[in-house]
């Protein structure tokens, strides 16, 4: 098969890493991909978002599967259009992706289905926002409604914390994203990934993972995209995984299924688990990353195979085979991620040959006449596997250190709860 992946991250290397051991892949392409995936696939400058120029590179290198890594093409339809177009694409249609694409959309979604989740209000102006504020009290959260590239959330554990998050978003500080904002109420507990593949019918869950989202060590300093994470998550158990199949994300795609757009791809579902209940926090269209690292790395090149699957329409048949083993990814960001940063330094990485439990996914880098050097806010993400937790975490970190790149920072404590 000739397989093309859209996007160009952490993410995507780690897909690209894992396809690209099938023997069913023949040519691996990725649009617009990054340093390190031109080590394994042939990158092609071409804007994910764009399907007309997608379709056009599609036809002309015969791509058999479309795989589309991030957010962004899918809200824009671009999965629609290469389905239309008779091609065969890993990734929900415009309609479906809503559960991304909008809060609002999937805080109503819940109430349809009866998926517990936070207690919400949504606005459109900032001084009855402030006023529910004023009403409900801290510790509550903001979200700007759209798509804010992981960057359109506040934990706010104080009123000015919120308030000045209303302000940042109706003052356009997350574009288009941040003309309506849902306020909810704020959930305690630990919060934990949940990935479940489904061809809108069948599903098939994935293993769990626990992300760190603050920048610095012990859960502390900015919200971020994901600084690092671990599989499996010893906090989802098999009972609370059952219940959050069958209270929330049964019960929610087929609402979906029901109002004819029904969900084919990967459903994110992040989850709050307090007192032995799992409630929603939100949804995600696509593989989470950092999360996607380590389940790549604990499903090799089988993945594809699920891909395809789910794609095709036949995933009641499939099965995943899971390694006894646990994985944990180390992401190195640029220095005041998530603010601002520099770019174009230059990295030195370490040599990894005879070092199969242990890889290096890019995810904002390029190559500049032979050197690399960073292009993004998070950078890399060493990946380690073991037969323990502590066993990859000791793997993870002896590589991070090996790393020269003097402008980037890392937290010390990935999965810190479950050791």
């Amino acid at each position: 098969m000739n397989i093309l992946i859209l996007g160009g991250g952490g993410r995507e290397h780690a897909l690209a890493w894992a396809i690209s051991q099938n023997p069913k892949c023949d040519r691996l392409f990725c649009a617009p991909g990054n340093a390190g995936i031109a080590e394994i696939a042939e990158c092609v400058r071409i804007d994910p978002e764009d399907s007309a120029d997608v379709i056009a590179f599609a036809g002309e290198h015969a791509i058999d599967f479309v795989v589309i890594g991030p957010e962004a093409p899918l809200a824009a339809g671009v999965a629609d259009e290469l389905r239309d177009a008779g091609y065969l694409t890993f990734g929900p249609s415009k309609a479906a992706a809503q559960v991304e694409a909008s809060k609002a959309f999937t805080k109503e979604l819940c109430d349809a289905a009866g998926a517990p989740t936070a207690a919400y209000a949504r606005f459109t102006d900032a001084a009855p926002a402030k006023q529910y504020i004023a009403a409900q009290g801290a510790p509550i959260v903001i979200k700007a409604d759209g798509l804010a590239a992981g960057k359109g959330v506040t934990v706010a554990m104080d009123e000015a914390t919120a308030l000045s998050a209303i302000d940042d978003c109706f003052s356009g500080a997350f574009g288009a994203a941040g003309a309506e904002v849902v306020i909810e109420e704020f959930m305690d507990g630990e919060e934990v990934s949940l990935f479940v593949l489904t061809d809108g019918t069948a599903m098939l869950p994935l293993a769990s993972a626990q992300d760190h989202k603050r920048a610095f060590d012990g859960d502390e300093g900015p919200n971020t995209g994901g600084m690092g994470a671990y599989s499996p998550a010893p906090v989802l158990t098999q009972e609370l995984l059952d219940q959050a199949m069958s209270r929330i994300v049964a019960p929610c795609l087929a609402e979906l299924r029901d109002r004819g757009t029904p969900f084919s791809g990967v459903l994110y579902a992040g989850l709050m688990i307090q007192d032995g209940q799992a409630r929603l926090v939100e949804y995600n269209a696509r593989f989470g990353d950092p999360e996607c690292q380590l389940l790549m790395a604990r499903m090799g090149a089988q993945a594809l195979d699920l891909l395809i699957a789910t794609a095709e329409g036949n995933l009641a048949d499939a099965k995943v085979a899971w390694a006894d083993d646990y994985a944990i990814t180390v992401v190195l960001a640029a220095r005041g991620y998530p603010g601002s940063y520099a770019k174009g330094e230059d990295i030195g990485l370490p040599d990894l040959t005879g070092q199969p439990l242990v890889q290096i996914f890019h995810a904002g880098t390029k190559d500049v006449e032979g050197q690399l050097v960073s292009n993004g806010g998070r950078v890399l993400a060493v990946t380690a596997r073991g037969d323990t937790l502590r066993a990859a975490r000791d793997l993870a970190y002896s590589v991070v250190e090996r790393i020269d790149w003097p402008g980037g920072f890392y937290r010390t404590d990935i999965g810190w709860r479950a050791l």
